[in-house]
């Protein structure tokens, strides 16, 4: 694999934040990506140490920071991670996945891991 995306369910930018921090106040906006890297506004420790782990550079990516080519691959299926291995996209992990590692880094890398192996 070349390169891993993660891509967040939400919008980039200070517009997309603010419309996310209070779509999550309200209970209308949701992002087990987001749960699993970040606490707060800042990275998690775990998820730092992580990202210094893999053998291949994950990038975390919203929704409008995609190119046209990821954003048609992901539509509708968002937060997931893809692998791109000789430009061709393949999907890693699922929104349900996701959700499945319970915003905990270690079950994440643990089923990534499953994936890629």
């Amino acid at each position: 694999m070349d390169r891993i995306y993660g891509v967040y369910n939400a919008d980039g930018g200070i517009i997309g934040e603010l419309a996310y921090v209070w779509g999550k106040i309200r209970g209308t906006a949701h992002c087990a990506l987001c749960d699993i890297t970040h606490r707060g506004v800042s990275k998690k420790k775990e998820w730092k140490e992580l990202e210094s782990r893999l053998k291949v550079p994950i990038e975390l990516l919203h929704i409008n920071e995609q190119t046209p080519e990821l954003a048609e691959f992901t539509e509708g299926r968002t937060p997931c991670v893809v692998g791109v291995s000789s430009d061709e996209l393949r999907m890693i992990m699922t929104p349900d996945q996701l959700e499945e590692c319970g915003k905990q880094v270690e079950k994440f890398e643990s089923a990534f891991s499953s994936q890629v192996s």
